[in-house]
């Protein structure tokens, strides 16, 4: 680990350096595209210019989760703090920090807001919104945590009254078995204090779902092709990607969105960091992501078998998009 303070209110730890993102995208590409239905994890999507392609996606008419979860927390976030009575704010992927506002605010009007404890990836873009927040609000101490929520949720500093904040809908990212593996993880971090805040897309009109992913602009398409670019960029490899069309499908069994590229025609690629040439047949797709939706009693089960215990729901009248607050139940 690597910690460093550009001053007294932040401190920045690394857990997950540059030559570690380096391996973890060709371990990622090797078994990815090696394997008999070829698919590429979705953090590959957020270099510089992702980054940029989703913050436009959350503007769009068709993406309603963004403004969905943003308005929840506009109604709810005092009652959050009430109910909580954090004195440490830890954001689970936090980027830009844009929707932590809300909670922060809240949180310091009860007077009793001294931590913010943001955890993402990329290091420059969390060193750069930390410092902002530092600035924004006096006495507030920030101790950000570059890392994988996957593996380093042990980083995460302790102490206080924790409200941890895990928003975006990114639970809907994971397959049940990691959900399952995440969750039981993050209990396992938390003391009798703490309090969980998870948001999650709820199942609704299947059209509205996939035209959220699927906008008329074409930004999605965009953003879905980037992580081709990324490949090509950091090893090396020679995808063309106006090859490869944009494709999204429903799936009412498992409940979740797959975004996909198709290849529009036999095609040979090649990695060259990785010495792998990668046959595709035309049509043949290459899963890129999916994005699960819930019920309310959905994600009220779950986490129950991952140990916490739902203290509030706020959304499920409304059916756009839920906000959970739970808190850690007895250790088993």
């Amino acid at each position: 680990m690597v910690t460093t303070s550009s001053s007294p209110a932040l401190t920045v730890d690394v857990h997950l350096e540059a030559r570690d993102l380096r391996a973890a995208l060709e371990r990622d590409v090797r078994s990815g595209l090696g394997a008999a239905r070829k698919s590429l994890p979705p953090t590959w999507f957020y270099d510089e210019a992702g980054s940029k392609l989703f913050e436009e996606i959350t503007e769009l008419p068709e993406y309603y989760p963004t403004r969905a979860e943003r308005a929840l927390l506009g109604l709810y976030a005092a009652d959050i703090a009430s109910l909580t009575r954090s004195d440490t704010l830890v954001e689970l992927g936090a980027g830009s920090c844009e929707k932590t506002r809300l909670l922060l605010d809240a949180l310091a009007r009860r007077g009793e807001l001294g931590r913010y404890v943001p955890f993402d990836v990329s290091a420059d873009f969390l060193r750069e919104s930390a410092a902002t927040l530092v600035r924004e609000y006096d006495g507030l101490q920030v101790h950000a945590v570059v890392g994988d929520f996957l593996r380093h949720l042990d980083a995460i500093p302790g102490g206080g009254r924790r409200l941890v904040a895990f928003l975006g809908g990114t639970i809907g990212n994971l397959v049940p078995a990691q959900r399952v593996g995440f969750l039981a993880a993050l209990r396992a971090t938390m003391g009798p204090a703490d309090h969980l805040l998870l948001g999650a897309d709820l199942v609704k009109d299947a059209g509205r779902i996939v035209a959220a992913y699927d906008d008329s602009a074409g930004v999605t398409a965009r953003f879905n092709r980037n992580v081709l670019n990324v490949v090509n960029r950091e090893l090396d490899a020679d995808f063309v990607v106006e090859r490869f069309a944009h494709a999204v499908r429903w799936d009412p069994v498992a409940r979740w969105i797959e975004m996909r590229l198709r290849s529009d025609r036999d095609q040979l690629v090649h990695v060259g960091a990785l010495g792998l040439t990668v046959p595709f047949a035309r049509d043949e797709e290459l899963l890129t992501e999916i994005s699960a939706k819930f019920t309310p009693s959905g994600i009220g089960r779950e986490l129950a078998r991952a140990g916490f215990v739902v203290e509030r729901q706020w959304g499920a009248e409304e059916g756009e998009f839920l906000l959970t607050l739970a808190h850690p139940g007895p250790r088993r």
